[in-house]
């Protein structure tokens, strides 16, 4: 017997790589955004630093992580990790209207979540172009795979995710205008 796909609410069926990376993502970004919040607990020196033992090495890497950017009080990494925060939720809330009380609205937050990840990411990015690379351009090892590639991550698939996910979207309301039509 073949296996059919699982449909979301619209009748589309769900791609479940998407739900699978929001899910996979969904702990990586927690753990982000919550070294940011707990700054300077979560830094070294910090009581909290062995939960984010990794970031002894980011730190010095993007210093928008680093003792810098906290004893200049820089909002930016606090208000990005909230907006890191925003985002999980609605990737998580995207695999719950899909899979566990499907509603036709799934696709539509899985794509406000895509397009956040990419929103935030370039905004990102172009900070750090306009400022010279101010928090890492005095790398001269390790940035190509410990920020362009890993932070690239969050253009790459998102932009995936958006093209499936305007594709559903576009097919459910061509269904539904040919529905009207009749």
């Amino acid at each position: 017997m073949a296996k059919t796909a699982t449909k979301n609410a619209t009748g589309v069926p769900a791609a479940g790589w998407i739900s699978a990376w929001f899910l996979f993502s969904a702990p990586i970004i927690l753990w982000d955004a919550s070294y940011c919040l707990m700054r300077p607990r979560s830094m070294r020196g910090g009581d909290l630093h062995w939960i984010w033992r990794p970031y002894s090495i980011y730190q010095d890497m993007d210093l928008v992580y680093g003792l810098k950017a906290l004893e200049e009080n820089d909002g930016f990494p606090s208000a990005q990790s909230f907006m890191n925060l925003v985002e999980t939720a609605l990737n998580l809330l995207y695999v719950y209207k899909t899979h566990v009380n499907p509603s036709p609205a799934a696709p539509i937050i899985g794509l406000s979540s895509a397009v956040m990840t990419i929103s935030k990411t370039v905004l990102y990015w172009t900070q750090e172009y306009y400022c010279n690379f101010c928090a890492v351009g005095h790398n001269s090892v390790g940035l190509l795979l410990l920020w362009i590639i890993l932070n690239g991550t969050w253009l790459v698939i998102p932009t995936f995710v958006i093209l499936r996910l305007s594709k559903d979207i576009t097919r459910s309301l061509s269904v539904a205008a040919g529905v009207k039509s009749q």
